[in-house]
């Protein structure tokens, strides 16, 4: 086990805040997952009754990616979990593998498996125990681990018929940040269709408060709309959501993955600041009720001369 403590250079509040990053923690996972959930968890070294956020990341990443998200938020009040999915290029599992059509299932099995360790893991960090709040629980996901989190929320995805399957959404889940996060099937490639016959919710029961970010410039292989098929998550759900439409930002939304990351094709610094600062303003409101914070934030950016980016609330 390795762990790391850094200062970053100023929460909300103008002081500094250290947290302490530990990894790899291992959940067991015995049955069809073949192999235990490894996971990374950060939180900052003081405080106490802190939320969760738990991220689940884009297809072929790690616990060790999107550190400009997971370190923002851990160092502004939030324990921050990452949980490794089978997809990650870390683990190495071919296409052919027997697991592969189900992995979608695995992923979101991976995040209720957090959920029911959070004993485990807050006892796992030095210094976290009994500074823990379970109420306070919300999911977060970019791309393929959006989708993946949206289940939790209350998203469904539809047989062959058209039929709503499974629920799967978790009692214990709050509020989600939704990065990126695909649209309906109806748009899907041949290509898509044919091999990932998840990716046709439905997002009418999606009914947890979300903050839902888009990429105007963000053109999917997967389906023949444009970037607008990234906000049918919010056209098509309830109430209570917010969408924030980025100005030129494709698929990384300006670098979130990590700092100078080859699959980033849009990087700018100034919109991931911007996505983390919404987004830790939307989790203090959704987990906090810092109502305050929030109108705040939308009020700067509604007013700013040049911004980078328009959001909406229902």
């Amino acid at each position: 086990m390795s762990d790391s403590i850094h200062v970053d250079s100023h929460d909300s509040a103008g002081a500094p805040t250290a947290v302490l990053s530990v990894k790899p923690l291992v959940l067991p996972a015995p049955g069809a997952r073949g192999e235990d959930l490894q996971v990374r968890a950060s939180a900052p070294a003081v405080g106490d009754e802190l939320p969760v956020v738990v991220f689940s990341h884009g297809f072929g990443w790690s616990m060790d990616g999107y550190a400009p998200l997971a370190d923002h938020w851990a160092a502004r009040g939030f324990v921050v979990v990452q949980p490794t999915h089978l997809d990650s290029r870390t683990l190495g599992i071919p296409a052919e593998d027997p697991r592969t059509p189900r992995i979608w299932r695995h992923r979101i099995e991976d995040v209720v498996r957090v959920l029911d360790g959070i004993d485990v893991l807050e006892a796992s960090v030095p210094g976290l125990a009994g500074r823990v709040d379970r109420t306070r629980i919300a999911v977060a996901g970019h791309s393929w681990g959006a989708q993946t989190v949206s289940a939790l929320l209350g998203a469904r995805v539809l047989d062959a018929d058209g039929t709503p399957g499974e629920d799967m959404s978790d009692p214990r889940v709050t509020a989600g940040v939704l990065l990126a996060l695909t649209g309906l099937g109806d748009d899907l490639t041949p290509f898509a269709a044919e091999h990932f016959p998840f990716m046709k919710p439905s997002f009418d029961t999606m009914a947890a408060p979300a903050l839902i970010v888009a990429g105007d410039q963000d053109q999917s292989h997967l389906s023949t709309r444009g970037p607008d098929w990234f906000t049918d998550p919010y056209t098509h759900s309830p109430a209570d959501k917010s969408l924030l439409t980025l100005f030129g930002a494709q698929h990384s939304l300006g670098g979130i993955p990590g700092h100078e990351v080859a699959e980033t094709t849009d990087e700018n610094p100034a919109r991931v600041a911007l996505i983390q600062h919404l987004t830790t303003a939307f989790l203090r409101k959704a987990l906090l009720g810092d109502d305050a914070g929030w109108k705040a934030a939308a009020t700067a950016l509604e007013e700013d001369p040049a911004p980078l980016g328009e959001l909406r609330s229902k």
